[in-house]
C-alpha cells in the first residue's frame, strides 16, 4: 500500500475521528487556538492601525511594524517563548501566532481608514463631527471591507501555520503529523499524509467561507472598484 493509499484508509477510520486524541479533538484544538491567537491580534493591530490611520501617522510604522512581524520565524517564536513565563502549552501558541497574524490586520485596518473618501472627511467635519465621531461614524464603516481582507488573509496564515503547536506541546491537527513521524515511515507515512490533508483542507475551507464574507461586507460600489483595480493589475502584469 502506497502512501496516499494509506492516508485515505486512515482518513476512513471512524476510531481515528472519535478516539481520544482523534481528529475531532485535534480539530476542536486547532481551531480554538487559531481564534485565540486571530482574536488577540484583533485587539492589538485593529485600534493602532484605525487610530493611526485616522490622524494619517505612523504609516513607515506601520510598514516596519508588518515587515519585522514577517521576517521573525513563527517556529522561532515557537520555540522561544516556552523558555518565558508562558511555558510550554496553548498561551506561547497563542502569542506566537498573533504576532503571526498582526501584519495584515495592521496594514489593512490602516489602508482602509486612508482609503475613505475625503468628500466624506469633509461633510462630516462641516456638520461638526469631532475627531471621534468622524472615525466611529465615517471612517470605520467605510474600512469594514479592508478589515474583513485582513481578518481573512490572518485567519487563513494563522489556521496554516498552527500545524507547528505540536512542536510545544501545543496540540492541533499537527499533532497528527508529528505522531506520524514517530513512527517508522512504512506505518506513518499514510498518517503524515492525513495530517497535512487536513490543514490544508482546513485553510481552504476557512479560505472560501472568509472570501464569501469579505464580499457580504463590501458594498456594491466598492466591489466594482476592486474589480476594475484587479483587472488593471492583471494587465499590467500581462503586459510587463
Amino acid at each position: 500500500m502506497n502512501p496516499v493509499e494509506a492516508a485515505l484508509v486512515w482518513l476512513n477510520d471512524p476510531l481515528n475521528w472519535t478516539n481520544p486524541g482523534g481528529i475531532l479533538e485535534r480539530l476542536g484544538e486547532h481551531l480554538s487556538m487559531s481564534a485565540a491567537a486571530v482574536a488577540l491580534g484583533c485587539l492589538i493591530a485593529w485600534p493602532i492601525g484605525l487610530w493611526l490611520g485616522h490622524t494619517n501617522r505612523g504609516g513607515g510604522l506601520v510598514v516596519l511594524v508588518s515587515n519585522v512581524s514577517l521576517a521573525v520565524p513563527t517556529l522561532a517564536l515557537l520555540t522561544i517563548l516556552p523558555l518565558t513565563f508562558l511555558g510550554f502549552g496553548r498561551p506561547s501558541v497563542v502569542v506566537a501566532l498573533a504576532v503571526f497574524a498582526v501584519p495584515p490586520l495592521l496594514a489593512n485596518a490602516y489602508t482602509g481608514v486612508r482609503q475613505a473618501d475625503p468628500e466624506a472627511r469633509d461633510a462630516a467635519r462641516g456638520m461638526g463631527f469631532s475627531g471621534w465621531q468622524l472615525l466611529r461614524r465615517v471612517e470605520l464603516p467605510l474600512a469594514v471591507p479592508y478589515l474583513a481582507a485582513g481578518f481573512r488573509t490572518a485567519a487563513v496564515q494563522v489556521v496554516a501555520t498552527a500545524a507547528l503547536a505540536s512542536f510545544v506541546n501545543g496540540g492541533g491537527l499537527g499533532q497528527i503529523i508529528r505522531a506520524g513521524f514517530g513512527l517508522d515511515i512504512a506505518a506513518g507515512g499514510g498518517q503524515i499524509i492525513a495530517g497535512g490533508v487536513l490543514v490544508a483542507g482546513l485553510a481552504i475551507l476557512l479560505e472560501l467561507v472568509l472570501a464569501r464574507v469579505e464580499r457580504l461586507v463590501t458594498p456594491h460600489p466598492l466591489r466594482a472598484d476592486r474589480r476594475r483595480a484587479r483587472r488593471r493589475a492583471a494587465q499590467a502584469v500581462a503586459g510587463g
